[in-house]
């Protein structure tokens, strides 16, 4: 049965769904129920750790306000997969290991980008006019992109963390692809600009925050409706550069597997986001920082690690999690903790069976720093309901 608890330190409860919370992850969650602009509660995610800012699966609603802190800067960071039509008889090692140095040539990863003549320039065009806008009115952001740095070389790259891309099989043995990205530098900065000013605005406003971090732009604020704007041009961003990414992975598949067809059961959702919805009686903005959207019918993808299950699922609309579920697995230890924990040799064992890199570079990444994907799946069972269980054979990550 799905364990929620409910915590009443602040303004409003905190709801979560999970009986095992570290210390520092619920006192962030009791510090954004003490904003006195959040809506009725905040929700939890079963895969809750402790982030910046705000906490990660977490689900805030916030009347006449919004906080860039809990979008985050990752804005629109986000999953996509599709089946194929092929199934596990059509590939096998030699092939898998063709494809994935195919795409390791094909989806720049990490702090790479495409160059002039692989750019993805049709996909970037419907951007350019809006972002020059934002720009203009913000000459601030461009200080912040790094100096070789450019977000149209950067539409269908993979980025760094815990991206990744993932062949995988369900539980028929068809096929699958399935990719995690968000808005790349150009959502870095401009979640971070955001994010300082919302500070100053608190600072000059002498504003009383539980956490500077939690800084928040009031409706009708100078800048607010200018953040409406940056925010819902990088989670469209996000989406166009997972679906760019999708296009170069299926190119790299067909190089080297047999003919197959994408099936219409695609998905492309985010996990790191605020959208105007409705909750409780109100008109909301809801924020998910590392949650998606789970109404009823709701498509919806949860990962496990790099070694672990993954999961396409339909929401059941739970209003009591703001019609939310979690985004993955979630993290049991930070990166340096992991780093000290686990050798070459742990994450060999634990990545047995799947052709990924096996080196000190993605040791950060091992499957034992993540929580274990089925008990979150458990605490969840409210929220979704599982449609296909996916195995990855295949993982390059950022």
């Amino acid at each position: 049965m799905p364990v929620i608890q409910e915590i009443r330190e602040g303004c409003v409860p905190v709801k979560v769904y999970t009986g095992d919370i570290e210390p520092a992850a619920r006192a962030q969650l009791v510090n954004i129920s003490r904003l006195p602009v959040v809506h009725h509660h905040v929700a939890a995610m079963p895969d809750v750790h402790l982030g910046i800012g705000a906490t990660v699966g977490s689900v805030i609603a916030t009347a006449r306000a919004l906080v860039p802190a809990a979008v985050g800067v990752d804005i629109g960071c986000g999953m996509m997969a599709a089946r194929l039509s092929l199934t596990a008889d059509d590939i096998d090692e030699t092939s898998l290991r063709k494809v994935f140095h195919q795409i390791s040539r094909d989806v720049p990863v990490g702090f790479d980008q495409h160059d002039e003549r692989s750019a993805r320039a049709h996909a970037a065009k419907p951007f350019k006019k809006s972002l020059s806008r934002i720009l203009q009115k913000h000459p601030g952001i461009e200080k912040r992109i790094g100096k070789n740095s450019r977000w149209e070389l950067q539409l269908g790259t993979l980025g760094g963390g815990n991206h990744f891309i993932e062949v995988c099989l369900d539980e028929a043995q068809r096929v699958w692809v399935m990719l995690h990205s968000g808005s790349r530098g150009i959502g870095n900065a401009l979640g971070s600009y955001f994010i300082e000013l919302a500070k100053k605005d608190a600072e000059r406003l002498q504003i009383q925050l539980p956490d500077r971090d939690l800084a928040y732009f009031p409706e009708g604020a100078r800048h607010f409706d200018d953040y409406v704007e940056a925010v819902g041009w990088a989670q469209d961003y996000a989406r166009a550069n997972r679906a760019e990414m999708m296009d170069l992975v299926l190119e790299a598949l067909r190089r080297h597997l047999p003919g197959f067809e994408v099936s219409a059961e695609a998905v492309n959702c985010h996990h790191n986001y605020v959208e105007r919805e409705e909750h409780f009686g109100e008109q909301v903005w809801l924020t998910r920082k590392g949650a998606i959207r789970a109404r009823a019918g709701d498509l919806g993808i949860i990962p496990g690690s790099m070694g672990a299950r993954s999961y396409i699922v339909r929401g059941k609309g739970s209003a009591e999690s703001f019609d939310s579920c979690a985004h993955g697995a979630g993290r049991l230890m930070s990166r340096n903790a992991a780093q000290r924990k686990f050798s070459l040799q742990d994450l060999q064992v634990q990545t047995q069976g799947v052709i990924c890199r096996k080196d000190k570079g993605v040791i950060d990444e091992i499957p034992g720093a993540y929580k274990n994907i089925d008990q979150v799946m458990a605490n969840q069972s409210d929220l979704v309901e599982v449609l296909h269980t996916l195995k990855q054979v295949l993982c390059v990550k950022g």
